[in-house]
């Protein structure tokens, strides 16, 4: 699974969907001829959500990608997000989902290298998760115009998906003409030479699995398919009654790989099937000394004893069956304590306690057993695919369970931004009711036309000393008294000198006065017209604050709506979370239990031969004690004759 990924996410990465937004960057950048060309982010939410899909959070990239199409706010790139959308579900096996979006964008005009890797990344995917039907259907759809490489790989899936619904020669005939790299080339000799053994034709299938068989190779992968290929073969040739020839190849298993048990009890019944039962002990001795899981250990604590009684030995032949009734009687009560276990329904919790990778990813499987009862027996339960897709299925519903228990804990917040909202509103709406019952705005406006009113009267009469300041207004009010003295003693010699300051004063002052008074006149009419303008402003805010109080028990209304609505989601979407999860605990439950089971039922039938040849081997032995002691009877009686 984690070949599968590192192959799509180059797809994903500049291949197919987009290239890094910095212009720096992309002038050293090479076209991929097989992908889009490269091209800025135009959008920002766009580069939000690259920034989570860059960390590999595939889920919060989702989600980001999901809202910031539904606010239609990623106008500018649309086809590309909509590719990323589907390899982003298809990198969490959201197979359907990204198979609806890649058939929809496909049918578009884009080009063939883009569309044979899109097909043949969603054909793999599929057959990774069992959908053999729709990923052959998507991988005839690649044409043979794409990299060599996955070329082969294309063929080969679909010939093994030929093989696991049991169409062999459809397999044989897909692999017959196999051309391809040296490592897929080992793969198809050794496919075929299963499709030809499954049919019968042993012959024919010897030169393929023997070629695979004698490869050179540092390889692990290819050193675990050699030690296959050869214990097939091997097993074949014992099967076709062909001991001599099978052991061998037999040999050539390696002791420390993982098929080194197999290989070892196939030695041993070669060496029986030409009448070597002595030399077949010797392999079957070692095999006997490993774990007890095994089959094929459990088959070995049968075959000892077997060489044993083929040796003449009953004696040990007896003890070994005994030793071997014995293990499968305590191991058959370790599965039983191990499926009760199991039945208790804390299986799938210790296998994800130590899960601490928050995150979701496509390549993720269990590496690791829990120290438990249960455990032991199901290394090789975890070997396989759908159970591994099953256990990554149920982590999966646990992640989006913490997920919206989490989003329901942030929604849990706006509710306390209500309540602070409505605590604000109590303190600071009567301040404001109070500040606006005590604004009389029709009086503010009618002071201001009295002022425009009064300048235009000052302009049109001249009056200069209305616009003075308060020194000079005290000053010419203080010439206007004295004026009026004078002008109440006309005839008065003694005020002469009075008269001609008087005069003068006035006229200073009156200069004074002319001179700046356009400009003052300019200065009040601009600020009449600032007055208007901040009564303005404020006649609208007192709109604006009295459409808020008016508004303020149904805005908060609303929001609380919206809250309850979403929290109402959320619990929808967390029982129907929860629902699946119990669902897959008991299928992933059935699928251990099941395995144990069979386990169990095998070690009974070991256990049910070993109890038969333990009383077949004392059957004989009192049937020849019987014999002996018939045998004595009849010699004394013949000594006891005259």
């Amino acid at each position: 699974m984690q070949r599968l990924f590192n192959s799509l996410r180059p797809l994903i990465l500049g291949g197919l969907l987009l290239a890094l937004p910095i212009a720096a960057q992309s002038k050293n950048i090479k076209p991929n001829p097989d992908g889009l060309p490269p091209h800025d982010v135009k959008d920002l939410h766009y580069g939000d959500v690259l920034f989570y899909f860059y960390q590999d959070d595939y889920f919060d990239s989702i989600t980001r990608l999901l809202a910031a199409r539904q606010l239609e706010r990623i106008p500018h790139t649309q086809g590309e997000a909509e590719l990323l959308l589907g390899g982003l579900y298809l990198s969490l096996g959201e197979h359907v989902e990204a198979g609806r979006i890649f058939e929809a964008l496909l049918k578009q005009n884009t080009s063939e290298a883009v569309r044979n890797r899109a097909w043949f990344y969603l054909g793999k995917v599929w057959y990774q998760r069992g959908y053999l039907d729709e990923s052959e259907r998507a991988l005839r759809q690649v044409s043979d115009k794409i990299d060599p490489r996955i070329n082969a790989e294309r063929y080969m899936l679909l010939a093994q998906l030929m093989m696991r619904q049991q169409r062999y020669d459809d397999a044989i005939t897909a692999l017959s003409n196999w051309k391809g790299a040296a490592d897929w080339t080992a793969y198809a000799q050794f496919n075929l030479g299963v499709a030809l053994v499954r049919k019968d034709r042993l012959a024919d299938a010897i030169p393929y699995l023997d070629r695979v068989g004698r490869i050179e190779t540092r390889s692990e992968e290819l050193l675990s398919l050699k030690d296959k290929a050869n214990l097939a073969l091997g097993f074949a040739l014992l099967q076709a009654q062909r001991a001599a020839q099978a052991r061998p190849i037999l040999q050539r298993v390696r002791l420390e790989g993982p098929y080194s048990s197999k290989a070892l009890l196939g030695v041993g019944w070669a060496d029986a099937g030409v009448g070597e039962f002595k030399r077949a002990l010797v392999p079957w001795l070692t095999l006997r000394r490993r774990s007890l899981l095994d089959s094929a250990v459990q088959e070995s604590f049968l075959t000892v004893p077997y060489a044993y009684s083929q040796l003449a030995a009953t004696g040990q032949a007896a003890e070994n069956y005994s030793t071997a009734i014995d293990s499968f009687d305590a191991e058959i009560k370790h599965i039983d304590d191990s499926i009760e276990e199991i039945r208790s329904g804390h299986l799938l919790g210790r296998l994800l306690n130590d899960d601490k990778k928050d995150t979701l990813t496509w390549y993720w499987q269990l590496t690791t057993l829990p120290n438990a009862s249960e455990s032991r027996y199901l290394y090789q339960l975890l070997a396989s695919n759908e159970f591994q897709e099953g256990l990554k299925n149920y982590r999966e519903l646990n992640y989006m369970s913490r997920n919206l228990h989490n989003w329901r804990d942030d929604v849990s917040a706006y509710d306390d931004m209500l309540d602070t909202r409505q605590e604000a509103y109590k303190l600071r709406v009567p301040k404001a009711d109070a500040v606006m019952a005590a604004t009389d705005l029709e009086a503010l406006t009618q002071k201001r036309v009295d002022f425009e009113s009064r300048i235009n009267v000052i302009e049109k009469s001249n009056d200069v000393a209305a616009l003075g300041t308060p020194e000079e207004q005290q000053t010419w009010a203080r010439l206007q008294r004295v004026e009026e003295y004078l002008a109440a003693h006309p005839e008065d010699p003694d005020l002469a000198e009075m008269r001609e300051k008087h005069r003068l004063l006035t006229g200073v002052m009156y200069w004074r006065l002319s001179a700046s008074f356009k400009a003052r006149l300019w200065n009040e009419r601009r600020a009449v017209k600032e007055l208007e303008a901040g009564l303005k402003e404020t006649q609208k805010r007192a709109v604006m604050v009295k459409a808020a109080r008016a508004g303020v028990p149904t805005n908060t209304g609303a929001y609380a709506t919206r809250i309850a609505a979403v929290r109402a989601r959320l619990d929808s979407l967390q029982q129907r979370l929860n629902d699946a999860s119990v669902q897959q605990n008991r299928f992933l439950q059935v699928l251990a239990i099941r395995e144990l089971e069979g386990q169990k039922e095998r070690i009974s039938t070991y256990q049910i031969q070993a109890r038969y040849e333990l009383a077949a081997i004392y059957d004989r032995a009192a049937d020849e004690k019987s014999k002996a002691d018939d045998k004595s009877k009849a010699d004394e009686k013949s000594k006891a004759k005259p």
